[in-house]
């Protein structure tokens, strides 16, 4: 049992806030023509809006109960013909075909622990693209407002879901633990900052066409959140 299959039930109530980036992705896959390739595809918050807008998308996910959740919501909105989910990891993704657009939303990568780790989920992010393909994702680096803010208590995200925030800044991890119920887990992101992040995507083998500070498109200046537009050399 992966972390995530302890909360897909309630992964969907727990993120039912976070809608900034689902226009923003839709965008990017109707740019691209698709198909798309969503690594973490989780309970197909992104990609079944996707699909919607009738782009297709090959999903991959470490989580057999996400992805049960994600082929749920498909059938639901009756885009099933249009999302391909497999059981697989994002540093290997169980993908032969080469697509236009690879997108990795609401923060993913951060649960690779090493920089290495992470080069090597680009690298095979970069190994799904077409000639001219580009690789979108988003990942953060917290400010010390948001970790005075949250360190160490537990928050009520919405009701029923507590969120408690354990941050170490000397490690540039984040220990974040969920509790609904009698259900309660806990994983980590680690956290890198933009100059770092620019010198991994160029040692995978991309360049940068754009670093967004946000899903409305404007230009990072230094903000926490970090939107990533990279193409393939």
């Amino acid at each position: 049992m992966t972390l995530y299959d302890r909360i897909a039930a309630f992964y969907d109530p727990w993120s039912r806030s976070v809608t900034e980036d689902v226009g923003f992705y839709v965008e990017q896959a109707l740019a691209s023509g698709g198909p798309v390739v969503e690594l973490a595809v989780g309970t197909g918050r992104i990609a079944v809006p996707i699909a919607e807008a009738g782009v297709s998308v090959i999903g991959v996910d470490s989580s057999p109960e996400m992805l049960r959740v994600a082929r749920a919501a498909a059938e639901s909105a009756e885009v099933s013909g249009l999302v391909d989910l497999r059981l697989g990891d994002l540093r290997e993704p169980p993908v032969s075909e080469r697509v236009p657009l690879v997108i990795c939303p609401f923060r993913s990568l951060l649960h690779m622990e090493t920089e290495e780790e992470k080069r090597r989920a680009a690298r095979a992010a970069g190994g799904l693209l077409e000639a001219d393909g580009r690789f979108v994702f988003d990942v953060f680096s917290p400010s010390r407002e948001d970790i005075e803010e949250t360190h160490g208590r537990w928050l009520e995200r919405e009701p029923g879901i507590l969120e408690r925030a354990d941050w170490d800044e000397g490690m540039r991890t984040l220990s974040l633990s969920l509790r609904a119920g009698d259900v309660i887990t806990t994983f980590g992101l680690h956290w890198l900052s933009a100059p770092e992040w620019l010198r991994l995507l160029d040692e995978a083998g991309f360049e940068i066409e754009a670093v967004y500070g946000w899903f409305d498109r404007r230009p990072y200046d230094g903000e926490e959140d970090m939107i990533f537009v990279c193409k393939s050399r």
